[in-house]
């Protein structure tokens, strides 16, 4: 079995929950948070209305590599949660589980990946090399994208 992984990752912003989770259940403002240097393009079609069992297709190209990726929601809690699993790309499991608490008149948004690699003892060495450090790279750029959209709660002030 691949040897598994986590991220995670805690954001306070200055909008209510509602507004927040709004934002992350509209599939396509996942361009707007992520680096353009992953080159991520929107693939399916037609109306991407958020569920249970959705499928979505994506394009990227890290490292210049043309990938495809679909992900599944297969947990759909609104306001609070939504789970999106890889079910075609780079990885051999992705499971990102997105969660929302309202917090005085902000929101906590948390993000918390399980990932492993293809390749075994291959695929370790290359998240010791470069992929954690991508994946950091990725998220320090989306709480970064976030907190513009957002601002930042006035905990983080």
């Amino acid at each position: 079995m691949a040897r598994e992984f986590v991220l995670e990752r805690v954001q306070m912003v200055s909008h209510l929950l509602g507004d927040v989770f709004q934002f992350y259940a509209d599939p396509r403002n996942l361009a707007r948070i992520t680096p353009p240097w992953l080159h991520l393009r929107m693939a399916s079609d037609g109306p991407l209305e958020m569920r249970t069992g959705l499928r979505i297709d994506y394009r990227i190209r890290p490292l210049w590599v043309p990938q495809r990726w679909t992900s599944e929601i297969t947990v759909w809690d609104p306001p609070h949660q939504f789970v999106d699993e890889q079910r075609r790309g780079p990885y051999r499991r992705w499971h990102h589980e997105h969660t929302f608490r309202a917090v005085g008149d902000g929101t906590e948004i948390r993000d918390r990946v399980t990932y492993a690699l293809p390749f075994g003892p291959l695929g370790s060495l290359a998240h010791a090399v470069f992929v954690r450090r991508q994946l950091e790279a990725i998220f320090a750029y989306r709480t970064r994208a976030v907190h513009d959209l957002f601002g930042a709660s006035p905990r983080e002030r």
